[in-house]
């Protein structure tokens, strides 16, 4: 007979020896006092750190006026929606962040999900299971909820190197011309941090009457005149057809969306299970939201800081000696090269450094491509700059460079 649970135990042993098991930090978040946490170590004893792989970029998570906002619509609307979107699941709230959204990108109409991979997932498996012939271009870089969304349904799909636009072209140009194409990438790629080509891609796909889906969840809040993203920034909105973006990383609150043409957005509505079937945010959470992004495009001054801190933290590794992936984004990425011994560098990190990194480990890249990725806010501070630098080179390096204060820790 099938022993099951010696099956799953042994799968899990085979992680756990590849160095790819994940273990989960449980943090004590203080919204008084973020980047700054306590945690509860194997010893049962309280140990505060700081977080450096928070995607809370402009750490609108803790900003009064949303936590204010979600409190204030909590207590008048309660703490759920109750319901899917066609049964009582549609507030006001879950309108104004549509409405708000749209405008924020330009586009006719926007549709919320409970999560950006919720977003990808649907849209793409929509498209795909209801234009006959439709085929994925993707590249090889893409997102796993991007993967997901292409794996779940039966269309072909054509894989480009990642920012090869003469790859892409050569693909393009291999198809029919009357054969439904969709171009899918992502506007900053999360681990390696590089940038796409937008502007060459949107040429391209015109060229060859394909559609354009862009994953920007790394990008919004960020870049562009009010933070709508990498397309705000090229001026290059209206020429992206679907567009897929997040409430949980800039934004600070909770949830995910596409941004299209209505009738887009109509179709997708209409026809996505993934947006039927599943109950919709608590209106407080678009509220929340919609207050973040509110502020987001009236103030400029915390994307400044948050930018100024990115080049800080890359001045003060080269500084100290410690190697990262340069790119033309925000992510900064260590490598390690294997999986083990990214978990030893972390766990030396948090136990000795008080700093929490966590280790990207296969699936999430390649096996080779093991990484700290350090992920910046607005709120860290130069102390914090200057010891995780000192920290690094200490932990990866047998020598540290000798350029530490202690005073600045």
């Amino acid at each position: 007979m099938f022993n099951y649970d010696s099956f799953l135990k042994n799968k899990l042993r085979e992680l756990k020896d590849a160095g790819s098991y994940r273990y989960f930090l449980e943090v004590n978040k203080s919204a008084q006092h973020f980047p700054h946490f306590h945690y509860l170590n194997n010893e049962g004893v309280q140990r505060s750190g700081v977080n450096w792989c928070s995607n809370d970029y402009l750490c609108m998570s803790t900003r009064e006026e949303v936590i204010a906002k979600l409190g204030f619509v909590t207590h008048r609307s309660g703490t759920g929606s109750s319901g899917t979107r066609n049964i009582s699941g549609t507030t006001i709230y879950h309108k104004e962040l549509e409405k708000t959204l749209a405008e924020w990108h330009k586009k006719e109409a926007a549709l919320l999900f409970n999560g950006a991979y919720a977003a990808n997932v649907t849209a793409l498996q929509t498209l795909a299971r209801n234009i006959s012939g439709l085929i994925f271009i993707s590249d090889e870089r893409n997102h796993a909820s991007i993967i997901e969304g292409m794996r779940g349904c039966k269309n072909p799909k054509m894989i480009f190197r990642h920012n090869d636009m003469d790859h892409l072209r050569e693909i393009l140009s291999s198809l029919p011309a009357e054969q439904p194409k969709l171009v899918v990438f992502e506007s900053v790629y999360s681990i390696t941090g590089t940038v796409a080509p937008i502007k060459e891609i949107i040429e391209l796909t015109k060229e060859y009457n394909a559609l354009t889906y862009v994953d920007e969840v790394h990008a919004v809040g960020l870049y562009g005149e009010t933070g709508a993203g990498l397309f705000e920034k090229e001026s290059l909105e209206h020429e992206i057809d679907i567009l897929n973006g997040t409430l949980s990383k800039a934004v600070g609150v909770f949830g995910g969306y596409i941004a299209a043409s209505a009738t887009v957005i109509d179709f997708i509505r209409s026809f996505g299970s993934g947006f039927i079937f599943t109950t919709s945010l608590p209106p407080a959470v678009c509220s929340a939201a919609n207050k973040s992004i509110q502020l987001i495009r009236e103030e400029r001054e915390e994307r400044q800081v948050f930018h100024q801190n990115v080049l800080l933290l890359r001045k003060t590794l080269k500084e100290y000696g410690v190697k990262y992936t340069p790119n033309d984004s925000h992510i900064t990425s260590v490598p390690v090269g294997d999986a083990n011994r990214c978990r030893e560098v972390a766990h030396e990190l948090l136990q000795k450094q008080s700093i929490y990194l966590q280790p990207i480990n296969y699936p999430t890249v390649p096996v080779g491509e093991e990484c700290l990725r350090i992920v910046i806010t607005a709120r860290h501070q130069p102390k914090h700059i200057n010891h995780l630098a000192y920290s690094l080179n200490k932990i990866l390096n047998a020598r540290p460079v000798i350029k530490y204060n202690e005073a600045n820790v």
